[in-house]
């Protein structure tokens, strides 16, 4: 049989590639803009917080448009708005200009994994769901890897309103590709007909009715534990995410006293280890659960939280002696949450009855993420001025981390709507 479905699993990877480029160039040109714009470090942090503002506040209306609209307008509308406002950045003249260009990005970008989890569920059977879930995740990291040194590379030699040119146009180019060759498995030409068959027969975890496209709605998703357990893990996982991609380069360049371009590399190093170990990892889960009871026994919760702890050795930071050690530790943080974030959404596809809930229940835990994410730049920004060490940054993410171990294990037990409750619906209208 063929598989060009893989072709889905570069559009995704790709699009998750550009969104964290396009949020780590704030980043990697914090010095010159901290400098020019006379920024302190919690000026900073509210900076780099920024963007997460509007993310947050977009995405469950965007996630509804998805569920009514498609991926497809929806999604080519969010990332011309972003990637429109990150070549806006390098025009900024004002520190008000600067906000207002990353507060749109952020609005734009919040489509991107609500997009992601729709279109894995439309193209995805489910015992591949795991992989192509790490792999459109591990695209957050291989971002964050390319940019770290290739934008170092451009603001060292142009300075840095340069680089946020080129990283919104590379936004553009995807955005032309997405509108020629994505659909729908059952409307794209280019796909063979025993593949779509295949696809459309296998995409659904049956023993939680989600071969259903008919929408249960956000309200009574909200009843059940595994939703909140889901948004709560999330945030616990996403608040270090941000404090890397947020403060990784400033910590390197004024704790470790490395230069723009040396700290590009060492932070490059590390998210480009967390590409490949997340992929191996999303496989592993898959694995997993061929092995025992399939998808929709929400078994992944146990996979998650071993991510989780992996993540944990965040709290190991402040005594690694050299960098080669820092570096080691960064890369298995970043592998563990990059997993962590990826079989998060794999579980919420598992456990969800019906996809024509996908995009509104991805928002929700998006939102929960986000929510512990738009606090991380700015608590750290506080807690740097308070202590002057980076220290207790790092203790409070390795906390959060193994609490999110706990939460994922202790309420993502059961089916976001009961067995009970399915059969009640689905018999309902035959009884009236």
């Amino acid at each position: 049989m063929s598989y060009r479905r893989g072709w889905i699993a570069v559009f995704l990877f790709s699009l998750a590639m550009i969104n964290y480029m396009d949020r780590i160039a704030l980043s990697i040109a914090a010095k010159p803009i901290a400098e020019e714009f006379h920024l302190t470090s919690v000026g900073m942090g509210y900076l780099f917080s920024s963007f997460i503002w509007s993310y947050a506040l977009f995405l469950i209306p965007v996630g509804l448009l998805i569920d009514k609209y498609g991926v497809k307008r929806v999604g080519g509308l969010g990332i011309f708005i972003w990637s429109l406002a990150t070549a806006l950045t390098g025009a900024a003249s004002s520190f008000a200009s600067l906000l207002t260009a990353r507060l749109v990005m952020g609005a734009g970008e919040s489509v991107s994994n609500p997009v992601g989890a729709k279109v894995i569920r439309e193209w995805v059977p489910s015992t591949e769901r795991g992989t192509i879930t790490a792999i459109f995740n591990s695209g957050s990291y291989a971002g964050p890897a390319i940019c770290s040194v290739v934008l170092a590379a451009l603001v060292a030699a142009f300075g840095w309103r340069m680089s946020f040119v080129i990283a919104g146009a590379i936004g553009f180019v995807w955005l032309v590709a997405w509108y020629f060759f994505y659909d729908k498995p059952e409307k794209v030409k280019w796909l063979a007909e025993g593949e779509r068959k295949h696809i459309v027969a296998t995409r659904a975890t049956s023993s939680t009715g989600n071969g259903s496209t008919t929408a249960y709605g956000l309200k009574k998703l909200l009843k059940t534990p595994t939703l909140w357990g889901l948004a709560i893990a999330q945030g616990c996982n996403v608040y270090t995410q941000y404090l890397f991609l947020t403060w990784l380069p400033s910590y390197l360049q004024e704790v470790r006293h490395l230069t723009i371009a040396k700290s590009g590399l060492f932070t490059a190093i590390p998210y480009a280890a967390a590409v490949v170990l997340c992929i191996v990892i999303g496989k592993l889960s898959d694995q997993y659960l061929k092995n025992g009871s399939g998808a929709a026994s929400g078994k992944r919760r146990n996979v998650i939280a071993l991510t989780m702890l992996i993540a944990s050795c965040i709290l190991l930071i402040p005594f690694a002696d050299n960098i080669a050690l820092l570096v080691l530790i960064f890369s298995l943080t970043l592998a563990g949450i990059a997993s962590t974030t990826s079989l998060n959404f794999s579980l919420l596809n598992d456990m969800l009855p019906s996809s024509g809930d996908v995009g509104r229940a991805t928002a929700f835990v998006v939102v929960g993420g986000n929510i512990f994410g738009l606090l991380a730049p700015i608590v750290t920004g506080y807690v740097i001025t308070a202590t002057q060490s980076y220290n207790w940054a790092f203790a409070i993410a390795g906390g959060l981390l193994v609490t999110g171990a706990i939460v994922i294990l202790s309420m993502t037990r059961n089916p976001m709507i009961a067995p009970k409750q399915l059969v009640d619906e689905v018999l309902a209208p035959h009884a009236a």
